[in-house]
């Protein structure tokens, strides 16, 4: 039995804690024991985890501290955190040490260093934009590239910037996100639109991304704002995603851009395969991203695809074939697109058929689950080819 500790800074609902929540527990069936070490707290997904029978660790006394002001606050959750990680490590030593993101990347790699020797992997999720506003941390990352074993990248972006960054092609694995496809198959139109009181007639379109800047929503709102009077009258625009602190200036934008009737904030959800259904055309506006799972969901449910070409984004996306690219921080451009998509339904429903099949043949949840289980195994027996 192969032993993977996981480091990452919670189980808050966003695309790396739902990747890893599908691909863990077909792990652990494959022979590979994972374990979970939360940085900050456990998260919304904490309890998900565990009923699949995978544990989660969280710092010593996590709750309290986090009730303190922050400038104490802070400081003593980052130590507690350490020292918790570190007896973790002498106490359970792990096969293999897996660090998810940055956050986790500093703290838990920095600290390994002092614990019992373990294969260290590091997985970059996301593309290097924060390293210009923390050159110093942005060093100390590059240092500890070279005391890893493995780093995966989600996209070709991704190992390209880490390529920049000096690591060497023979430690870097590329594993894309995988999604089940099962999921998105066989779910209820009409019953999804009766659900949120649509009809059957309307446009709708779907964006499905948490509400941070980065996330391109204030340009969407621009877009549909510009456009909106060339759009059919019964059109509907489906935000789906937690508010981590922008959700009320976005509703505000709407309501001042004479939309707001037309967008639905729905909030961190369950159900995206349901909503995916009622949809028409699926939206990701993101400013960066590593290789989004909503692209692929949209694309797993047969929708075409409006996306913003950063980084993974243009790797998931066919332009003109599962859908259309459009630059970052472009309005206009977007906005084009949108009107493309909405006034032709044949358009639509061919890259929606041409999505679901590219999800089908390179995105198979099956398939990111063998790759990482045959990296793992290859670190902990570097003679085995599988």
């Amino acid at each position: 039995m192969t032993s993977l500790l996981i480091v990452i800074n919670n189980l808050d609902s966003g695309g790396a804690e739902r990747q890893l929540l599908a691909v863990l527990p077909a792990l652990k069936r494959d022979g590979i024991v994972p374990r979970i070490h939360v940085l900050t707290h456990r998260g919304a997904l904490a309890a998900r985890f565990e009923a699949a029978g995978i544990p989660v660790d969280e710092p010593w006394a996590a709750a309290r501290l986090q009730q303190l002001p922050a400038m104490l606050g802070r400081p003593l959750l980052l130590f507690m955190s350490a020292l918790t990680l570190l007896c973790s490590l002498y106490r359970r030593r792990p096969n293999i040490l897996q660090f998810v993101m940055p956050p986790a990347y500093l703290v838990g790699a920095l600290v390994s260093l002092a614990a019992p020797k373990a294969i260290r992997v590091m997985s970059r999720r996301n593309l290097n934009l924060y390293q210009r506003r923390r050159p110093l941390l942005a060093r100390v990352e590059h240092w500890l590239h070279g005391r890893m074993v493995a780093i995966i990248g989600n996209s070709e972006a991704i190992l390209s910037e880490l390529r920049g960054e000096g690591v060497p092609n023979e430690r870097l694995h590329l594993i894309r996100n995988g999604i089940d496809l099962a999921r998105f198959s066989g779910s209820d139109r009409s019953g999804a639109r009766a659900t949120l009181g649509i009809r059957d007639t309307a446009l709708i379109m779907i964006t499905v991304a948490n509400l941070i800047p980065y996330k391109g929503h204030a340009d969407l709102l621009l877009a549909l704002a510009r456009i909106k009077r060339r759009l059919p009258p019964d059109w509907h625009l489906l935000c789906v995603g937690r508010d981590d602190g922008i959700g009320a200036a976005l509703v505000q934008n709407a309501a001042q851009a004479g939309i707001g009737q037309h967008v639905h904030w729905l909030g961190s959800r369950d159900d995206i395969p349901d909503l995916l259904a009622a949809a028409d055309i699926g939206l990701l506006c993101s400013h960066q991203e590593g290789f989004p799972n909503a692209i692929l969901e949209a694309m797993a449910a047969g929708l075409p695809v409006i996306a913003t070409r950063v980084g993974g984004s243009s790797e998931a996306v066919v332009e003109g074939e599962t859908g259309l690219l459009v630059p970052a921080h472009d309005p206009e451009r977007l906005g084009d697109a949108i009107l493309t998509l909405a006034g032709d339904a044949e358009m639509r429903s061919a890259f929606g058929r041409a999505g679901r099949n590219r999800a089908e043949r390179d995105f198979a949840l099956a398939r990111t689950i063998a790759d990482y289980a045959a990296l793992y195994r290859r670190l902990i027996e570097p003679g085995r080819n599988t």
